[in-house]
């Protein structure tokens, strides 16, 4: 009963954010509706070959030929036996909440454990819950299906907390806090997420440092770190198959070092990907001030028409134009929606630089200026570079922008203990009463300012690329269309403007209400409750709503089998590729639900393979859509074998076209050179460039080019005869068998992608695998008739998940440990 008295307000706690979450999402969660975008769609279909496998044979496969002509599962569907037990605890943690529900449960219950750990009252501790985890970021990644990224974001506050209970001195539950949810937090699988947020812990443990010397605490400090460590180390080793092999992976794809030197070496990073392409989503210098006015670049980039406040300030005249113009107006490519941390938040955010004491303060100051600076990205290059260059594995993630991430954690945690300290110490409002006026002024201040005279502070409500799309207008349309869309923009703007400066004087009242008493601490933090749920419900409805809901069965098949799919599956061979032509080939998964695709979406795709991408496969598909066309689809009339050769080595036997009224047809090639083939020669080059620049000089049906490396594997080749004919026998994702007849022998060239691990064997005999044509498998094979095989069974799976279930084990006996030392604590106390 007293444990019960003890917990009841933390128990009502998790009940309340239950139900907001249940709320936010009516009535679609109560209908059975569910989201279906582009991320979650893209995932199945990549997914769908190794699902298939597992649903047959009840095994799973690491390697799928669905997605870029073959590639690993690990990132794609990452599936290992280890981790079934932990997910059933994850599941038991978000109280088997349904899906959207639970994403938005596991944010508040996450940060209310951190502020619990930081020894928050209760109250407060709801009222933090709800103004980090309402942050609009978290629900737009939602709405875009980034589930990975959502669940480690979720999971980072709770492991945090562990790290806060260490240094607080709690070593033992500090390291079974970090343990699980270090556990759960690499489960998600986004390292970005996670690596971004080793910058916080990084600025906190210096805190803890700086506040141990001063105490004269280092063996308290030493004893927290060591807590920390081994508690990491735990989760990380529950989770080692996945990590260890998303780090194999890693090197072999686009986030590691190329091995090609580039004719434009200065944007190349020392390791991982090209500064074009991190910086390529970078937040705008003035953009920043979305963390205030969540419009202040107009949202989200969706039609401009459905913006009922620029509307009424459009030209009926320019409708049409402006039916092709987004309501964003920044300098990113484009964006699901601005990053907003709550108008009243920043504000108390603010004030808390002025009345919160202790290092921690400039802790999450220094962490806040961080992450906004590295988020301007190409927008503030030299700091930017210095992290690409020196800074170990920044230049393996993309999208800089999400790094403000950070500063949505620092900011509402800075404002909480700006309010923690305002509620312990009333007259703290009384005595520090101007740096209240001054916060104000610098948030309620400014948007005041903005609302009043947007032009005079910012000039620019047109972005340079629409200015340049505009300019393909008549002259006399020109200046009219951009002054009108001018006003336009101000409106959304300022609306925004003013929206904020309400917010912040409303929450400033009441902090004045309660200074002068008229107001009780508890009544104060929920009337702060209410207006900041209210405000920030509101922002994030605009990009999370229930229009976004469709039934389950649209999930249940989300790729419709077309006609086109049907005539190409009559196609009963084992073991061939499909060019989709009729869409972005290499930006979407659909394709791969019902074929092996030569495209595919993956942020990490194999890195020679996209390389080969860029070199011959998009030319090669810029030349084969005009030759189709003109041939009217006879492919006898196209030379194929010297149009796109490389498509040819990668088996592509269907391509798909498109037709008009949005309709496809696909077309069978016959120049395809099939499942695998014998070459007439080899010849062996020093470096990538050299084997890369071969692939265009070479006639690959007869000759193949290799690294020097493999020399050893492959030998010399044979020219060949007619004999000489390979079959396949037997196709699964992760092994296919082969009837191999040659009175010649020699260099066997496989249309299957090269990656470390794959193995073969000979009638059983085990032989080197190399590669040839950049990204192809080869092996050297004699004269005669043989059965060869080609597998992908990681050893090393086996071996990590060894060392997984022995880590659960040493978990188990530390949580043990740590009920029997509060049982004996307690004991103690009522002794």
């Amino acid at each position: 009963m007293n444990t019960l008295k003890k917990y009841w307000l933390d128990l009502a706690a998790v009940a309340l954010f239950a139900a907001i979450s249940f709320v936010y999402f009516m009535p679609a969660d109560i209908d059975g509706r569910i989201l279906f975008r582009h991320d979650s769609s893209a995932g199945r279909g990549a997914g769908q070959e190794a699902a298939e496998y597992y649903q047959k044979t009840g095994k799973v496969s690491r390697w799928t030929n669905a997605t870029f002509s073959g590639m690993p599962t690990y990132q794609t569907s990452p599936s290992y036996t280890s981790t079934n037990g932990l997910q059933k605890v994850m599941d038991a943690y978000h109280l088997w909440l349904p899906d959207n529900v639970w994403y938005v449960f596991a944010y508040l219950l996450g940060f209310y454990i951190l502020l619990r750990a930081f020894d928050f009252r209760k109250e407060l501790a709801i009222l933090g819950s709800i103004l980090w985890a309402f942050s609009s970021y978290f629900f737009i990644i939602i709405a875009a299906g980034h589930i990975w990224k959502v669940m480690a974001l979720a999971y980072l506050p709770p492991m945090i907390a562990g790290v806060v209970l260490a240094y607080r001195g709690k070593f033992l539950w500090g390291l079974i806090l970090t343990a699980v949810f270090s556990a759960f937090e690499v489960k998600a699988n986004h390292v970005q997420m996670t690596y971004y947020y080793l910058f916080i812990i990084l600025f906190m443990v210096v805190a803890f440092l700086v506040e141990a010397v001063r105490e004269k605490q280092l063996a308290r400090f030493g004893k927290a770190t060591l807590a920390c460590m081994v508690g990491a180390a735990i989760g990380i080793s529950i989770n080692l198959s996945n990590l260890y092999h998303t780090w194999e992976y890693g090197k072999e794809s686009m986030r590691g070092k190329s091995e090609l030197m580039k004719k434009n070496s200065a944007n190349q990073t020392n390791s991982g990907l090209d500064r074009d392409y991190i910086t390529q989503w970078s937040y705008g210098v003035d953009e920043i001030w979305t963390l205030l006015m969540p419009n202040a670049k107009g949202g989200a980039s969706v039609p401009l028409t459905a913006n009922p406040t620029a509307m009424e300030k459009a030209d009926p005249n320019f409708y049409q134009i402006y039916q092709q113009l987004g309501q964003y107006w920044g300098t990113q490519p484009g964006t699901s929606g601005p990053v907003y941390v709550g108008a009243f938040v920043l504000m108390l955010f603010i004030l808390g630089l002025f009345i919160v004491k202790g290092p921690m303060k400039w802790a999450l100051l220094c962490a806040t200026v961080l992450s906004i600076l590295l988020s301007w990205g190409r927008n503030f290059m030299p700091f930017t570079d210095f992290f690409l260059d020196y800074v170990p594995l920044y230049s393996k993630f993309r999208t800089v922008a999400s790094i403000l991430v950070i500063a949505e954690f620092t900011i509402p945690l800075l404002a909480m203990m700006a309010l923690k300290r305002i509620v312990e110490e009333p007259e703290i409002l009384t005595k520090k009463i101007k740096w209240v006026y001054v916060s104000f002024a610098l948030t309620g201040g400014l948007a005041l300012l903005f609302a009043l005279a947007p032009g005079v502070f910012f000039s620019d409500f047109v972005s340079p690329a629409e200015l340049e799309a505009l300019k393909q207008l008549p002259a006399e349309y020109y200046s009219p269309v951009v002054s009108n869309l001018t006003e336009m923009r101000k409106a959304v703007f300022t609306a925004d403007c003013w929206r904020s400066f309400w917010i912040i004087l409303i929450g400033t009242f009441c902090l004045l209400l309660f200074k002068a008493r008229k107001l009780k601490a508890e009544w104060m933090v929920g009337a702060l409750a209410l207006l900041c749920l209210i405000d920030m419900w509101q922002v994030n409805k605009r990009y999370l709503n229930d229009d976004m809901f469709v039934e389950k069965s649209v999930r249940d098949t989300p790729q419709q089998m077309t006609p086109t799919d049907k005539q190409i599956l009559q196609d009963k061979a084992l073991d061939y590729r499909v060019l989709n032509l009729a869409t972005n080939t290499f930006n979407e998964n659909e394709t791969s639900y019902y074929h092996k695709s030569i495209g595919g979406y993956h942020a990490a795709k194999l890195r020679r393979y996209q390389e080969m991408i860029e070199a011959y496969i998009n030319p090669e598909m810029s030349k084969l859509m005009p030759a189709v066309a003109e041939a009217n689809g006879d492919m006898t009339k196209i030379d194929g074998d010297s149009l796109y050769p490389v498509l040819n080595m990668l088996n592509t036997k269907y391509i798909i076209v498109p037709l008009q009224a949005g309709q496809t047809v696909p077309i069978q090639n016959p120049y395809a050179y099939g499942n695998a083939w014998f070459v007439d020669r080899i010849s062996y080059v020093n470096n990538a460039n050299e084997e890369i620049d071969r692939i265009g000089q070479i006639d690959l049906r007869h000759e193949a080019v290799a690294d020097a490396k493999f020399k050893k594997q492959l030998g010399e080749a044979v020219a060949q005869d007619a004999k000489s004919v390979v079959t396949i026998e037997d196709y699964k994702p992760n092994q296919v068998s082969y009837q191999v007849e040659s009175d010649k022998g020699g260099v066997l060239v496989f249309s299957e992608i090269y990656y470390p691990g794959w193995t073969a064997t000979v009638d059983g005999e085990a032989v080197e695998v190399g590669r040839v044509d950049y990204i192809l498998r080869a092996i050297h094979i004699n004269a005669g008739t043989y059965k060869v095989v080609l597998s992908f069974f990681p050893r090393s799976v086996s071996t990590t998940e060894a060392i997984a279930y022995i880590a659960y084990g040493v978990l188990l006996l530390v949580i043990l440990l740590g009920v029997y030392s509060e049982y004996r604590r307690k004991k103690k106390v009522v002794k």
